[in-house]
């Protein structure tokens, strides 16, 4: 790392302390983050000035984070503990941008990687679960994670380091805590290497885990195919001719934080239509595939006017007008229609259920969710669709059909052309 730049995520308590201690030593230019998470008072505040007097003391430059941790948590309904560690990591990487640095080094150990370990075990958790804590994540680096939190200690001591201790360390009120006091001691007592056991057992499920990665890689590009409109669809006869085709399932989409794999195995054989959510990802089953897309909040009610002689859109699709004299080509994506029997301003909006038109070349009127159906349209396209609208009537399914009510015959004079681009 010699020629980087690098920050250490210093809190003041003995791992940080003797991170930065270390690469003093390694002769390294770095400079220390600190975060105020503004949870314990003038506790907080005691060690912010900690940090600040030992950066003062050996010209190591210094910045500090200031953060509402409680009313973070409360906006976005999470702990504690995980609204200080996004804001932590979201800082930390806004401080790297911001002053053109490479990494962050944080001084997480060995003991925290096996309470994390049981953390994710008593949850339920797959192999991403118990490989632990990254040794780098990106930008986030954790040079201490092969040594101990006893080895830690006996550094900090032989080198007379002086460090913070936080009190909501002692308190049994937080998870880990409770398997930092309770849990790992008798882990410990049962078997005194305890720890290298670990260490050993955590590198084999890496080991696997990589083999598991090649092996999902290889079915992806089988039974998978990304669409430029950022969906992915897997074809389900592909996909159910592997022997483990759930758990192939939930390699490729619990990174899209879907969680009812039930619901999910049970979409593979459910009719056309079926979805599945998470947060931010819809699952949709569509005929003899599933369609994985980012959910979005359709608003029915956006609507945008396009007045007389004006001459193309950009929002939301990218339209142009003019007149012509005559029809050219006309295809899904350009129509020609009788200018005069159009009334301005028009109108692009979401279609709507209970919308009907009358599509070119056919006698009668038709509902768009029919037309839909009969186009074999997906869930997705559906919701995506945009229509041209006259005083309330349909002039075109944009780049679908256009509406026979606004052709051109014998008696048009102005002919306006309009192109989707």
């Amino acid at each position: 790392m010699k020629g980087k730049y690098l920050f250490i995520a210093t809190s003041g308590g003995i791992d940080s302390m003797v991170l930065v201690h270390l690469f003093q030593n390694l002769d390294y230019n770095f400079g220390m983050l600190h975060c105020n998470f503004n949870l314990r008072g003038k506790e907080s505040d005691g060690d912010m000035k900690f940090v600040q007097d030992y950066g003062d003391k050996y010209l190591i430059p210094w910045s500090v984070g200031h953060f509402d941790t409680k009313g973070y948590a409360k906006e976005n309904k999470v702990s504690i503990q995980v609204a200080a560690r996004e804001m932590r990591y979201d800082w930390f990487l806004e401080q790297l941008e911001e002053k053109q640095f490479d990494y962050v080094l944080t001084a997480h150990h060995l003991d925290d990687n096996l309470e994390t370990f049981i953390i994710n075990l008593s949850r339920g958790t797959g192999l991403d679960g118990l490989t632990g804590i990254p040794a780098i994540n990106d930008k986030i680096l954790r040079p201490l994670l092969p040594f101990s939190r006893e080895e830690i200690e006996i550094y900090a001591k032989e080198n007379s380091l002086k460090w913070r201790e936080d009190s909501s360390n002692e308190s049994d009120k937080y998870l880990r805590n409770k398997i930092r006091h309770h849990i790992v001691p008798i882990l410990k007592e049962i078997n005194p290497n305890f720890l290298d056991s670990f260490q050993k057992t955590q590198n084999y499920l890496s080991q696997s885990q990589s083999i598991v990665k090649d092996g999902e890689y290889i079915i992806f590009n089988e039974v998978a195919s990304e669409k430029v409109d950022g969906t992915i669809q897997f074809d389900l006869k592909k996909l159910l001719q592997m022997p483990n085709y759930q758990a192939y399932l939930y390699q490729f989409l619990h990174q899209f934080g879907f969680t009812a794999w039930n619901d999910i195995y049970d979409l593979v054989h459910a009719q056309s239509g079926k979805q599945v959510f998470s947060e931010k990802f819809t699952l949709l089953k569509n005929r003899y595939f599933l369609i994985l897309y980012p959910t979005e909040n359709v608003n029915k009610n956006e609507y945008y006017l396009i007045e007389k002689n004006q001459k193309d859109v950009k929002v939301p699709l990218n339209l142009a007008f003019c007149n012509v004299s005559d029809i050219s080509n006309p295809n899904s994506n350009c129509i020609f229609v009788d200018e005069e029997l159009l009334q301005f301003p028009l109108v692009i909006r979401k279609w709507n259920e209970g919308d009907s038109f009358y599509p070119l070349g056919m006698k009668g009127k038709k509902k768009v969710s029919k037309y839909f159906k009969d186009e074999k349209l997906s869930l997705i396209d559906k919701s995506n669709q945009w229509i041209l609208c006259s005083d309330n009537q349909i002039v075109w399914i944009i780049g679908k059909r256009q509406d026979e009510r606004f052709k051109i015959t014998t008696n048009t004079t102005r002919i306006l052309q309009i192109t989707l681009q």
